[in-house]
């Protein structure tokens, strides 16, 4: 079973004992973390999309540990012009492992038989029309 979640603005797949890198949550190392923002769960056979949310599936994962990405610089320059700056960046992040993804996806459902509810309809109409000469 799998799931895609969404959070820090970004989608991730998901399965039982991943390991993911996500944008800093709350939670110190050995927590447990629920996500919500569950776009999609498949179980093998069915698959159930939501629109936009799956209601009721949900992720639990335990905070590994807290952690910073890689530093990032930022240079800008202008040539002839003197202008030139440097600045650094270094993003928080949080690494988790996936305990359980739990979700009931949709069960394939027979076809509406609209047709025959149409020729009710219709029939009823029918009816009326002779009631009311």
């Amino acid at each position: 079973m799998y799931a895609v979640i969404q959070t820090g603005g970004k989608q991730y797949r998901v399965a039982n004992g991943d390991v993911i890198t996500v944008e800093k949550l709350e939670g110190e190392a050995g927590s447990e973390v629920k996500l919500d923002n569950v776009l999609m769960v498949n179980d093998g056979d069915a698959t159930k999309v939501g629109a936009p949310l799956v209601d009721g599936a949900t992720v639990t994962a335990e905070v590994v540990e807290q952690t910073r990405g890689d530093k990032i610089v930022v240079f800008k320059k202008k040539r002839r012009k003197g202008y030139r700056r440097t600045q650094g960046h270094r993003q928080e992040l949080t690494v988790l492992r996936v305990l359980d993804v739990t979700g009931k996806p949709a069960k394939k459902k027979a076809a509406p038989k609209k047709k025959a509810a149409a020729k009710e309809d219709d029939a009823a109409d029918v009816a009326s029309d002779d009631s009311k000469e």
